[in-house]
């Protein structure tokens, strides 16, 4: 049986998440705590050296990288639901999006939520416990990233990740203004992984996305979560309660 290791459906654990969601795959799901750093755990990084969710094991294969996992589900499990165009052209529509949504827009929309939410996931920790638990970090750059998140991102830097965020919320709905879908014609892996970053924005930044601002986006939001395979992934799957930081 596939497993399917993840944090709840939101970001990039919900984009293999709901690529399996919709293809009715029989995976065995997964659920880490962030909060506890069960991702950071010995038994974990045997999975995945890096210490990241997603990972998928396919008879003791291991795929890491949350768009690299939907492509691989699309690959080796066909099934009735296609989500990557049959032709050449419209598949390299749908990487442009996806390549797009790992390098800019997911990590915009990161840093501030990791400034808004993960601080707070923390804050019961002594600074010493705090420490012993970001030493298990295998990655520098994650390690910077937990530290700043409990002390608070430089203004500088959320303003400029807040300009990045309007840029990219504009060019989705300019996009969406004209098409259904962000591949013209389907529904794909761009979908999925677009959305996983852009869902719950016209609450978390509903100053940027709003039916006033930006009724493309948010139309193009509304009706993938009224899809069944969506709705099934959150009745299914719990997504982490996380507060607002104070």
């Amino acid at each position: 049986m596939l497993k399917l290791y993840t944090f709840g459906p939101a970001a990039n654990s919900m984009k293999p998440l709901l690529t399996v969601f919709e293809k009715g795959l029989d995976v065995e799901k997964n659920r880490l705590d962030p909060s506890k750093f069960e991702h950071h755990t010995d038994w974990f990084k045997a999975i995945n050296p890096r210490g990241q969710v997603p990972a998928l094991v396919d008879d003791g294969k291991v795929i890491t990288e949350s768009t690299v996992i939907c492509e691989y589900l699309e690959d080796e499990y066909p099934t009735e639901v296609v989500l990557r165009p049959a032709d050449s052209y419209g598949r390299a529509q749908m990487r442009v999006w996806t390549k797009w949504v790992d390098e800019y827009f997911c990590w915009c929309v990161s840093t501030i939520g990791w400034h808004r939410y993960i601080g707070k996931m923390v804050a019961g920790y002594s600074d010493a416990e705090f420490e012993e638990k970001v030493k298990a970090i295998p990655v520098v750059e994650q390690q910077v990233k937990w530290r700043r998140a409990r002390e608070g991102f430089p203004q500088d830097i959320l303003n400029e990740e807040m300009r990045k965020i309007a840029y990219s919320v504009r060019k989705l709905d300019d996009h969406l203004a004209d098409h259904e879908w962000l591949v013209p014609g389907q529904y794909t892996l761009a979908d999925i992984c677009n959305f996983a970053i852009a869902n719950g924005m016209q609450f978390g930044f509903a100053e940027l996305v709003n039916k006033e601002a930006t009724p493309h986006l948010v139309r193009w939001i509304e009706q993938i979560n009224a899809r069944p395979a969506v709705k099934a992934m959150f009745e299914q799957v719990e997504l982490e309660k996380l507060g607002p930081r104070k």
